[in-house]
């Protein structure tokens, strides 16, 4: 039997900066600020939501996506929609942040788990997660800061 090119869906990749300035995060601190004018501020405090940076080996930003949107405690972190898009353009690297509508920094046993599973999973395939951001409104946690990657 001979398949046609037609017959086959095309599966294609393509990434530009068309031309804009790439942003360095160099800290956590740097990495908040970038957060917080990514969430939404008038849901912050009402329900969460995940966010992920996607940088080169020189931590320059390549973009960003919003990965999932949940209710008040908790929303999806799945890290094969991460590392997907990581992969389609080209990353070295990651950062994640989610905010607590709580208002509560502290980390909870499941964000825990996440940032160790994602860790694990990047050390795979050589895409380093830099850090996972908890956000408030008045506030931050970072797990790399705190030793916890």
């Amino acid at each position: 039997m001979k398949i046609q090119k037609s017959e086959m869906p095309e599966i294609s990749l393509k990434y530009s900066t068309n031309g804009t300035v790439k942003t360095k995060i160099k800290n956590a601190m740097e990495a908040h600020s970038l957060f917080l004018s990514l969430f939404d501020p008038d849901t912050l405090e009402y329900k969460e939501m995940a966010i992920v940076l996607f940088l080169n080996r020189a931590n320059h930003v390549l973009g960003w996506m919003k990965l999932s949107e949940g209710g008040t405690s908790s929303t999806v972190i799945d890290s094969k929609i991460i590392f997907a898009t990581a992969l389609k353009c080209n990353a070295s690297a990651i950062i994640l942040s989610h905010n607590h509508p709580s208002g509560t920094i502290e980390p909870s046993n499941q964000d825990i788990v996440v940032t160790e599973t994602i860790t694990k999973f990047g050390d795979l395939i050589d895409i380093k997660l830099l850090d996972h951001v908890i956000i408030t409104k008045t506030s931050f946690y970072s797990f790399a800061d705190n030793g916890r990657i």
